[in-house]
């Protein structure tokens, strides 16, 4: 019989291993569509609302919205992020870049607190947590690119993305490993 400790476990560990699989397809589809304006549109649009969609679904199968406040919010903001994206693409690249750059730097936020806050009952979080700070301050580094000379483009998010793929993987791995010491223990 599993304990709701090794539950716990084992859902993190699929959630952080689908969202860094996600991450990879849509870094390969933002590469290879790179110069198709309909297709990057999409993939802007869509990467937004998939980080609204796994918090919602990870904060109902823990505990439910009212008790998870930081992905609860960090939903409305990728939601919003989504809308946001919409609408600068019809004015520039350089205010799609703004506005990823701000929901990097709320969501990065919005992701320690959810890591630290998880870590007392979960355990191995110390990736998310550095995961939501590089995330924040990529936000910052996005924002002052916004302001460039050059024209930003899809290839300018891929690393972002990349990072985060990393970074969920990593967690994921963590997590298995973790869950193989205690087994073996």
């Amino acid at each position: 019989m599993q304990t709701q400790s090794s539950l716990q476990s084992h859902w993190l560990r699929s959630y952080y291993f689908t969202r860094a699989a996600f991450s990879v397809v849509w870094i390969s589809a933002a590469i290879l569509f790179a110069g198709q304006s309909r297709a990057v549109a999409f993939l802007l649009v869509v990467y937004p609302l998939w980080d609204a969609l796994a918090n919602l679904v990870d904060a109902r199968v823990n505990g439910g919205l009212q008790a998870n406040p930081s992905q609860t919010l960090n939903v409305v903001v990728s939601t919003v992020t989504a809308l946001a994206v919409v609408i600068a693409l019809g004015h520039s690249t350089y205010a799609v870049l703004a506005v990823f750059g701000a929901w990097a730097i709320l969501s990065g936020l919005l992701q320690l607190y959810t890591g630290v806050r998880r870590w007392r009952t979960d355990g191995a979080q110390w990736v998310m947590i550095l995961s939501g700070a590089q995330s924040a301050l990529a936000g910052g580094f996005m924002i002052s690119q916004s302001f460039g000379i050059d024209a930003p483009t899809i290839l300018d998010i891929v690393p972002y993305a990349g990072f985060g793929a990393f970074y969920f993987l990593l967690s994921s791995i963590w997590l298995v490993v973790a869950a193989r010491r205690k087994a073996h223990a």
